[in-house]
């Protein structure tokens, strides 16, 4: 970000003015399981860990986390459009439903639909009405094998940047203002500020428009 506002500075100044303004903080977090897999054989694959990907909408990421507020966990479900980086939709909520997964599914479905849904083995995820939600579009189901969260390596990746650059620098007091602070943070920092090394440097936005002209 600094190299795009003209500075000529590299990792290891960078690194050091931080430590000198004590902007390099290792924060303990209480953590909270999110992820329970159903049991027995599942009949999907990995189909995106071979898959080139290429265009917007080819592939989807989904993922789920948590928010610590005072005393309690509240819970974050997103979903990542693999080629351009952004948001398709999310959701925070107060407890691990159906809802928390199945209404950013449909919301994203309103705007555009995706050729292939990749998610670990969560059981919100392979829930009957979300299969039935992926099928009902023609969707192409890719499942993570258990056991293996790197095979879900995209919506990890999102989920540790929310969490470092967002969620982890606030202590919440409720859920609409985690829902206020993280929503600020998709649409004005994520999809608008930050840029991406695998998308060339470019925001998620500025990546997406340049594929759309």
């Amino acid at each position: 970000m600094l190299q795009r506002q003209g500075y000529t500075v590299g990792t290891r100044r960078v690194a050091r003015l931080m430590r000198e303004h004590h902007l390099l903080v290792a924060v303990k977090r209480a953590s909270s399981r999110t992820t329970q897999s159903l049991q027995g054989e599942k009949p999907w694959s990995n189909r995106l860990e071979n898959l080139e990907v290429s265009r917007e909408d080819q592939g989807w990421v989904v993922d789920m986390t948590y928010v610590r507020l005072k005393g309690r966990f509240i819970y974050l479900a997103v979903l990542m459009d693999v080629f351009t980086r952004v948001i398709k939709a999310w959701q925070l909520g107060s407890h691990l439903s159906q809802s928390l997964t199945l209404k950013p599914l449909k919301d994203a479905f309103c705007r555009s639909v995706c050729e292939v849904h990749h998610s670990d083995q969560g059981a919100q995820y392979l829930s009957n009405a979300y299969v039935a939600t992926l099928k009902a579009y023609g969707v192409e189901i890719s499942l993570a094998r258990r056991g293996r969260p790197w095979e879900n390596g995209y919506a990890e990746r999102l989920i540790r940047t929310l969490k470092e650059e967002a969620i982890h620098l606030n202590d919440y007091q409720d859920i609409h203002e985690a829902r206020e602070d993280i929503g600020y943070f998709i649409t004005q920092v994520y999809h608008q500020k930050r840029p991406h090394s695998a998308l060339g440097y470019s925001t998620s936005k500025e990546f997406q428009r340049k594929t759309l002209s």
